[in-house]
């Protein structure tokens, strides 16, 4: 299919899904809505039928499911790891564990912080194996799953974006050398300026070390707290506390711990073997950036499963019929999730292959003449819509660096670093709001929360570190110095977090009185 590029309305499927689905609660059917319709505007100028449009849409699915048919393999089998192991008294062991070791509230959402920090070398990775190793304990001290999937989320992508050594670099890097520049020696570059994701993490640890919440999030973390009640908007027991209740006394806490090393070990070995490392000749970033990163962790997970078996069915933990009955309850637990991804990998190929999204709002940009000095807080919030209404961090800074590169040179290539942090910057924010991007159906799923609660409550948090990051970039784009900028707007960030918090409180002091 030869894409077309229709203009304006190529923004109508992406928009229209995102209304739909924060008016609605349903993603599903607002992403089904979204790819409809983009494919019957691609069929109106190229002068198909209904029929036509209903088998694009088919097509692009099968093709998108296939190129990203490592990850649905790698949840499948996250998913059945998880449930053995809760099964085998694992997850209850490492949560009582856990508990003895780390006392506080406060302590284990430092301790989701500083985990997401060391597996920062892949997102998808990040968001499934901290909320795999992660969850029986926040749920024994009444951390609610939406701020869980927060802490995730917050920890994944902005991470990854300034890691040097992660697959994100890799993919950033040959975007850049795509355009002849040097790619990692500009990335390198890149990582003072990349506020958005500096300034979340502070943010996140922030609200670890003070336990402040405030929008949509308050609301949920005091039903963990008062109420025990994780979830908020469901009423009924999820299946995984059933599981739990019914699972093994004889499980210990290696049961939890020893399968997920072997995950994260094997997937990092086999993330360097597909890149080439051991063949020589190839150095580590060089190797993320040739690795096949899904097969890799695939064949991790795949391991891990074995390991489990071993160390159940032989001590009498499961039987081998419980343990194969396990794996495939916990591919099923999986589903919905995956539904939500597919569909969104194919809003995203619908917009970006079809009707020409990115290159509608890049040639936007390109038409538009602004000061140098204020070309980064611009590029910042047009790489957020974007990102926002195509649901990928990846596609975007694909879509927008090689247009940056090419207006700062034209304009003031001193401005050039800058200018392509805040495409970084503001990839990963707008695919922090997005209900369509496939990292918020990960964290969803990795903090085993559900997808629109997730989504209203990282909105507000995630606005407001933008707001603080739009600040740093006027600057930076006056001063061009990066201490100055980012000190001034994680200042004013601190500020905005305590006027949020103290107007919150008030209002509830009213409402109470």
């Amino acid at each position: 299919m030869t894409p077309i590029y229709v203009g304006i309305l190529s923004s109508v499927p992406p928009i229209l899904t995102i209304i739909l689905a924060i008016l609605t609660k349903e993603v599903v059917i607002s992403l089904l809505a979204g790819i409809f319709s983009g494919s019957a505007i691609y069929c109106m100028y190229s002068g198909n039928g209904a029929l036509t449009a209903v088998k694009i849409v088919f097509e692009i699915m099968s093709k998108s499911m296939g190129e990203n048919i490592f990850i649905i393999i790698f949840g499948s089998m996250l998913g059945a790891l998880v449930h053995i192991i809760t099964m085998a008294g694992g997850s209850k062991a490492y949560g009582k564990w856990a508990s003895e070791k780390i006392k506080s509230r406060k302590l284990v959402q430092i301790s989701t912080a500083l985990l997401g920090i060391v597996l920062s070398i892949d997102d998808y990775f990040n968001c499934l194996t901290v909320g795999t190793v992660m969850r029986p304990i926040t749920d024994k001290h009444r951390i609610s799953r939406a701020k869980f999937a927060y802490i995730i989320d917050a920890m994944a992508a902005p991470v990854c974006v300034i890691a040097p050594i992660s697959s994100w670099a890799a993919s950033i890097v040959s975007c850049i050398d795509s355009v002849e520049l040097n790619g990692m020696t500009l990335f390198i570059k890149t990582i003072p300026y990349n506020f958005y994701a500096i300034l979340t993490i502070i943010f996140v640890f922030i609200l670890c070390f003070t336990n402040i919440n405030f929008g949509p999030m308050k609301t949920f973390e005091h039903n963990a707290i008062e109420n025990g009640d994780l979830f908020t908007t469901k009423s009924e027991i999820p299946e995984q506390e059933i599981e739990e209740k019914r699972s093994s006394d004889k499980g210990t806490a290696w049961d939890l711990l020893l399968p997920v090393f072997v995950l994260m070990s094997v997937s990092v070995f086999m993330m360097l073997e597909t890149g080439g490392f051991f063949n020589g000749g190839v150095s580590i970033p060089q190797a993320l950036g040739n690795t096949q990163s899904g097969l890799s962790i695939t064949i991790g997970a795949v391991s891990a499963i074995v390991v489990a078996f071993i160390m159940f069915v032989p001590r009498k933990l499961l039987t081998f019929k419980m343990f194969m009955d396990g794996v495939n309850q916990g591919i099923k637990t999986m589903a919905p999730a995956f539904l939500i991804l597919s569909l969104a990998w194919t809003m995203s190929d619908v917009c970006g292959e079809l009707i020409c999204t990115g290159e509608y709002i890049s040639d936007l940009a390109s038409n538009l003449h602004v000061d140098s000095a204020y070309i980064p807080v611009f590029i910042f919030l047009l790489a957020g819509f974007l990102s926002f209404s195509l649901g990928t961090s990846w596609g975007t800074f694909g879509i927008l660096i090689p247009v940056v590169a090419t207006v700062c040179e034209r304009l003031d290539p001193g401005i050039t670093v800058i200018a392509l942090s805040a495409t970084l910057s503001g990839s990963v924010f707008g695919d922090h709001c997005s209900p369509i991007s496939d990292t918020m159906v990960l964290s969803s799923m990795g903090a085993g929360c559900n997808h629109m609660d997730h989504v209203s409550t990282q909105m507000p948090y995630a606005s407001l570190v933008a707001v603080a990051s739009i600040l740093g970039y006027i600057i930076a784009g006056i001063t061009g110095n990066a201490l100055i900028s980012i000190l001034t707007s994680a200042s004013f960030m601190v500020i905005l977090i305590f006027v949020i918090y103290k107007k919150s409180e008030s209002k509830n002091i009213n409402r109470e009185s």
